[in-house]
């Protein structure tokens, strides 16, 4: 059954059903088969125009998006830090009627995840959350189209990410407890997720039969595990603390002695940018395990199935 979702926000993947899940996926798929088919007669995007702002620097976020929207008939509309300034040059709230007034829907990659909260709060068109803080939804929308492709389902699977408890991992909570998919989260003493969140994800694992465990042994999380992933350790605002967090995170980092204690057919995933040598080795990140990239380009996959529902 097709469920309706246009109009909708993404603020969190916590606020979406387990059927929207899987049909956002399912349009990713399709959306994906165009794609390598070389279709470029799909144009449901046509007079739809994203306004994006970016708070922070962007690669996948920016150019997925705003090429997606090309590709599929629609305009997108960079607004970068110089253009506007939450809750400084005026209020998040301002800024949400004024846009509402000009475009189709709204994105934004922000660090404070209230502003992100406040868009939608105040705005009467969707608003997707492209990254905060707190919570990275649309990036995990890719990774479980990623491990669906190469695993053929997410039931029953086991998800470990090694790191601390950031906005990745929050959203993989939400996410795997929504399909599922077993979470283990490998974290140093300090780095823990946020508890409602883990909280949220393991009520709504009771109802998929998703377990979520937080753990300070690697071995332990990393055991039976069928995908393994994580990220930088220091992330952008967090600079200060680079080198704390990188003594306390070393012993947390994803090589060969790790991708080992796994099933022989485990696979790497990564949000990207990586760090060779640090969350990551280079044998690891660029070894046969590895399914970064694909799961890179799944970001325009997802996003504009998650755009084509909403919009």
């Amino acid at each position: 059954m097709t469920v309706c979702m246009k109009g909708r926000h993404l603020v969190s993947l916590h606020d979406l059903t387990t059927e929207e899940i899987y049909q956002i996926l399912d349009g990713a798929d399709a959306l994906k088969l165009r794609y390598q088919q070389g279709d470029d007669s799909f144009r449901p995007l046509a007079g739809k125009t994203l306004a994006m702002i970016f708070q922070k620097p962007s690669l996948r976020t920016r150019v997925s998006f705003e090429a997606g929207m090309n590709r599929y008939g629609g305009h997108a509309i960079y607004l970068g830090p110089d253009d506007i300034s939450l809750g400084k040059r005026e209020t998040t709230a301002d800024v949400a009627r004024n846009l509402d007034r000009f475009v189709d829907g709204i994105m934004a990659r922000t660090f404070s995840h209230q502003h992100v909260v406040d868009l939608a709060k105040h705005s009467r068109v969707p608003v997707v959350n492209g990254l905060s803080d707190l919570m990275h939804p649309c990036q995990i929308l890719a990774d479980l189209q990623t491990v669906r492709e190469k695993k053929r389902r997410l039931e029953g699977l086991k998800m470990v990410f090694l790191g601390d408890g950031n906005n990745v991992a929050h959203s993989l909570m939400h996410g795997c407890a929504k399909v599922g998919m077993h979470f283990a989260l490998a974290v140093p003493a300090g780095y823990e997720p946020d508890e409602q969140i883990l909280a949220e994800a393991r009520e709504d694992g009771k109802k998929t039969g998703a377990l979520l465990t937080v753990t300070h042994n690697v071995a332990e999380a990393v055991h039976n595990a069928d995908v393994l992933y994580t990220d930088v350790w220091t992330s952008m605002g967090q600079e200060a603390e680079k080198i704390a967090r990188e003594k306390a995170m070393m012993p947390y980092q994803l090589n060969q002695k790790t991708l080992s204690m796994a099933h022989p057919d485990a696979i790497v995933l990564h949000c990207l940018p990586a760090h060779r040598g640090e969350e990551i080795t280079a044998e690891v990140i660029d070894g046969p395990h590895s399914v970064v990239f694909d799961e890179a380009e799944n970001r325009l996959h997802a996003q504009m199935s998650l755009l084509l529902q909403i919009l």
